[in-house]
């Protein structure tokens, strides 16, 4: 499921010398128009993106963009196409600019917009008590929203949807007949920050949280919007009560993720996946097609499709189970 992003707006004219005087860098002899800031996997042209690890190397090679905000460390890996933008700090740079570019990615505040749905704008819509819309809402024909849920401005949600009673949607777009469970916490800001000396600075995140058809979130879940790409949860997808999914995480089809797992962000699950309760995924795996993962595992590194897992480290279940006999 592709969409455009409609939660968050960027100041219409940017330039690349803007940003090298933000970031305290020399400026270019040509100053190019930047029409976004994206990861190396989705940036096009006359768009600005980052490299902090070794591991994204063959997002490197293959990206689109022409500036890219780097450490002079990894200098001997950008070739002709690429004009690097060093700096001490990548990330830290990467919030400066997001936060340039959109100068309310910070705000996660109450939708003020909120009020009660207007029958005539939602006639085949069935809604419980004390429910709050926001402006610009998009529910499809025969969807439910259970009593004191909140849907903040501009999120879509499909037909034949169930949304449960006190669960809160926003930056997000859902599929046709998902299903969220009772308290689930859909589209808030991930867990990204900056510490300092004397306080903590607040990561900006632009993306969006897309949920496929077909899915089920249970009781409880907070699923996080990305921060510079979305968080993606594939079709047929089902997610027991209590799970936390963090921000960029992607999630294919057909899989099955019981009670307490915790993804940590920028994770990629593959497809027809199932994780026992309790486990919890480290931050930028790669976790391969048709992988059983036991429970109360922790997975700190790639898991190849068609295997099976379990302990911590998380290991080859038959070795584990050989070596706790």
């Amino acid at each position: 499921m592709k969409a455009k992003n409609p939660f968050f707006v960027k100041i219409k004219n940017a330039y690349i010398n803007d940003i090298c005087a933000i970031l305290g860098v020399e400026k270019f002899k040509k100053n190019s128009i930047i029409n976004d800031i994206k990861d190396l996997n989705n940036a096009n042209k006359n768009e600005i993106s980052f490299f902090n690890s070794i591991k994204y190397s063959d997002f490197l090679k293959k990206t689109k963009a022409k500036y890219i905000i780097t450490n002079k460390k990894y200098k001997n890996l950008f070739n002709k196409n690429h004009w690097p933008i060093f700096v001490d700090n990548v990330l830290l740079s990467v919030s400066k600019i997001t936060e340039f570019l959109y100068p309310d990615s910070l705000n996660d505040a109450v939708d003020l917009s909120l009020c009660a749905p207007k029958k005539k704008d939602y006639k085949k819509v069935k809604f419980g008590q004390n429910v709050l819309i926001g402006k610009k809402v998009k529910i499809g024909n025969y969807t439910l929203i259970g009593h004191n849920s909140i849907i903040e401005s501009n999120v879509s949600i499909g037909s034949k949807c169930i949304i449960g009673n006190n669960v809160i949607i926003k930056n997000s777009i859902l599929g046709n007949n998902v299903r969220v469970l009772d308290g689930a916490v859909i589209g808030k800001k991930g867990f990204g920050f900056f510490p300092e000396k004397t306080k903590n600075t607040r990561y900006p995140h632009i993306g969006m949280v897309i949920i496929d058809d077909n899915v089920e979130i249970g009781c409880n879940n907070t699923i996080d919007r990305g921060s510079l790409s979305n968080t993606i949860i594939g079709k047929n997808t089902f997610i027991d009560n209590q799970v936390h999914i963090a921000h960029n995480v992607n999630i294919g089809i057909n899989c099955i993720i019981t009670g307490q797992v915790g993804f940590a962000g920028s994770s990629k699950i593959g497809n027809k996946v199932s994780i026992g309760g309790q486990a919890g995924i480290s931050g930028h795996l790669k976790i391969g097609n048709n992988v059983q993962i036991g429970g109360g595992s922790g997975v700190i590194k790639n898991i190849p499709d068609n295997s099976k897992v379990m302990g911590y480290p998380a290991k080859d279940i038959r070795k584990f189970l050989k070596e706790n006999k």
